[in-house]
């Protein structure tokens, strides 16, 4: 599924490597050397992955990443980490960031491209939902906004994410493991007990609109979404 990448990475060589490995699968390619000369291309061109280097000249990747996500128009860019940073601690601080995915240096062009295309892939079916009726809880894919009869509930960006996928299976038990990979994409290396936590930041966004016990735990096994009220995407 050709597509626009925009790889930041200071290093020339690198840049180059990653430029002609995307191009060669179709891609259409724009290239940044800093976070002053990303910024100018995201807002003339805006790219449907972005691939951020750590360690950037002018400003930190973490930072950028944050800015990125508080951005009304670029917020769901997907975006994917890479870094020669390989700790548990660096990867679970660009993920909470804002990262969708997190590459540690150096790694293979085959797998490179493979998170790429699942990045793509994923992101494909949001835009293809429409509405289906009208329920207690809705949940907007377009707009990013999710309601309780007339209540708005704020969600974080990984509870969001959580939410949809949930929502888009209603009553399907999913163990922790499925979720990571479902909603964080190639995770493997985060400890489970980061759904927990999510979760339970979900169920308390969801309470003030009477919504928080549609996430039901299934002892041993993992967390449904209960449709008790035929829950749809707006």
């Amino acid at each position: 599924m050709p597509g626009h990448i925009l790889v930041l990475d200071p290093a020339p060589a690198m840049q180059a490597l990653l430029a002609h490995n995307l191009a060669g699968a179709g891609y259409r390619v724009s290239c940044a050397l800093n976070a002053r000369g990303a910024l100018a291309l995201l807002a003339g061109d805006p790219p449907d992955v972005l691939l951020l280097e750590w360690e950037l000249p002018d400003a930190s990747g973490i930072a950028l990443l944050r800015q990125v996500r508080q951005d009304g128009v670029l917020c769901d860019l997907p975006i994917i980490m890479i870094s020669t940073r390989d700790s548990e601690q660096d990867k679970v601080l660009a993920l909470e960031s804002g990262a969708d995915d997190y590459l540690c240096k150096p790694f293979g062009p085959r797998e490179m491209l493979a998170r790429v295309h699942a990045l793509l892939r994923r992101r494909a079916p949001s835009a293809l939902r429409t509405a289906a009726g009208a329920t207690a809880l809705r949940l907007d894919p377009h707009t990013l906004r999710v309601t309780a009869g007339k209540v708005p509930i704020h969600l974080g960006r990984v509870e969001f994410k959580l939410l949809h996928f949930l929502m888009d299976h209603p009553g399907r038990v999913h163990s922790r493991a499925q979720l990571l990979d479902q909603v964080w994409g190639h995770a493997a290396y985060l400890d489970e007990r980061t759904v927990d936590a999510h979760v339970g930041r979900l169920r308390h966004a969801l309470q003030p609109g009477g919504c928080g016990h549609r996430i039901e735990t299934v002892r041993g096994s993992g967390y449904r979404y209960l449709a008790s009220d035929a829950a749809v995407y707006a």
